[in-house]
């Protein structure tokens, strides 16, 4: 599948930063000192292993920043599945600024594509089940835009962005609220129209009381298989229901045949292994 791509806008900051961070206070003293001024050179970044491509805006944007005249080429998109082997960007420009931007295109295309790759095998393993596969706000601090994008890219949706988008009402809430009625009720009462309202439970009697308060959603968390089933069928599509807790690509299928509208996993962004690319001269 693809993705469409972030704004730039909101890109390139990221990616500046993460160069100044490796280009330190006197720049590639390697390439300047080995690689004569004005070579140039043409590369492909090549998947070592199969996966799911994504974060190829963040490379892009990382060797022109460096070389504002380089040429680049996809030959995948961000969503596209790549075999071991097969290239996924190409570059042609100053040998000196594409070697200097190497490693953070690398950085980032490794890390998301890593995401995506994780994303897209819960998403086949919930198959034929109707629940959505979603991220958390378990991201790396700063990149949560760029890492919500990878889930996307691998066939998930995402949860919510930040404090601000919707009330979810957890456990911490609860017991400093004092019960689930009461803090739904205060929700409700402060919120605007327009803001969801989803509270986490921990066991089926929690479940009865959030319902009866009347919630737009309710987030299962670390429920059995069994539990979920029940929990499912006491909503009876009064509100979304998501699963959350341990999810991993073991034990999400069972999950899904549960019926739960939507399965949150953390791991895809704090835990998931990169996809391992590298950067080849041609």
């Amino acid at each position: 599948m693809t993705v469409e791509a972030l704004p730039d806008l909101l890109v390139e900051p990221l990616v500046r930063e993460a160069l100044r961070e490796d280009l330190g206070r006197a720049g590639d003293v390697t390439s300047a000192a080995v690689i004569p001024a004005g070579t140039r050179m043409r590369a492909a970044m090549v998947a070592r292993q199969p996966g799911v491509v994504a974060g190829l805006q963040c490379a892009e944007i990382a060797f022109r920043l460096l070389d504002e005249r380089v040429s680049l080429t996809r030959r995948k998109r961000d969503g596209d599945r790549v075999a071991a082997g097969e290239a996924v960007l190409e570059v042609e420009g100053d040998a000196r600024a594409i070697l200097g931007a190497e490693r953070v295109a690398l950085n980032f295309v490794c890390r998301l594509s890593g995401i995506a790759t994780a994303t897209a095998a819960l998403v086949e393993a919930a198959k034929p089940h109707k629940a959505r596969i979603t991220c958390t706000r378990k991201t790396t601090p700063g990149l949560r835009a760029l890492e919500k994008h990878a889930v996307r890219a691998g066939g998930g949706a995402n949860h919510r962005f930040g404090l601000d988008d919707a009330v979810l009402i957890k456990d911490n809430h609860i017991a400093v609220a004092g019960g689930v009625r009461i803090a739904i009720e205060r929700a409700r009462a402060a919120v605007g129209h327009l803001v969801k309202i989803e509270v986490e439970v921990d066991t089926l009697e929690q479940l009865d009381e959030a319902l009866a308060a009347g919630v737009d959603a309710v987030l299962l968390d670390n429920m059995s298989p069994e539990q979920l089933r029940e929990a499912v069928r006491r909503v009876g599509g009064r509100a979304v229901t998501e699963a959350s807790g341990r999810i991993n690509a073991a034990t999400v299928q069972a999950v899904a045949a549960a019926g739960v509208d939507i399965i949150s996993a953390g791991w895809l962004t704090h835990s998931a292994p990169i996809l391992d690319l590298g950067l080849d001269v041609l």
